[in-house]
């Protein structure tokens, strides 16, 4: 009997979420270990061995062990539905791995101080200086998404691929800041497609 995935991290964490969001399109038998946050466990012998950084998530598939969430999206793609979600035609699979890895290094960072700034601190100690800069960078990179997705309806072409889980999971965070954000047609399209999605 083959052992189930096992999804190492909390269930609120951004990181995981991506991992389980796609764990669910791929119809995989998991289980997940809540570690991080307030369950601890990051600094623990047995978790530092699957991952030196002490980070979440972390993922074991039949001993092949994974960090990083999207080297766990790339893995997981390859590993369980070869071409389907992360394409095997190196220009296609370029497609998808410029917006995985452009979510990571952009689009991340500018949304973490969004709602780190404004969500995760209390009225009274935010800094709206930095809020109102992180809430220009956010706006300003959806925008660009916006202009992206004007003619076609996902990021990488016509299929939904590993590039649509990064991006789109700050959507419902996002979308969720009671702060003034700007019409984004094309990026409200593509969230609707997304949350149509059964995963």
């Amino acid at each position: 009997m083959a052992t189930p995935l096992v999804v190492w991290g909390r269930r609120s964490a951004f990181n995981v979420q991506k991992v389980l969001w796609l764990v669910g399109e791929l119809g995989l038998e998991h289980r997940r270990i809540d570690v991080g946050g307030p369950f601890g466990g990051l600094d623990d012998p047995e978790f530092l061995a699957r991952n030196p950084n002490g980070r979440i998530p972390v993922i074991e598939d039949g001993g092949t062990v994974v960090w990083e969430s999207h080297s766990i999206l790339r893995y997981l793609a390859a590993r369980h539905a070869p071409g389907r979600f992360w394409p095997e035609d190196p220009a296609a699979r370029s497609r998808a791995d410029r917006w995985t890895d452009w979510a990571l290094s952009s689009l991340q960072p500018a949304f973490v101080d969004l709602f780190r700034g404004y969500y995760r601190t209390p009225d009274d100690q935010r800094d709206w200086a930095a809020i109102r800069g992180a809430l220009e960078r956010t706006a300003r990179l959806y925008g660009l998404l916006d202009r992206h997705l004007a003619d076609r309806p996902y990021l990488a072409g016509d299929e939904f691929t590993i590039a649509d889980i990064p991006a789109g999971a700050s959507l419902f965070r996002y979308f969720a800041l009671d702060l003034d954000r700007p019409a984004l047609p094309n990026v409200e399209a593509w969230h609707r497609r997304l949350a149509e999605r059964p995963a």
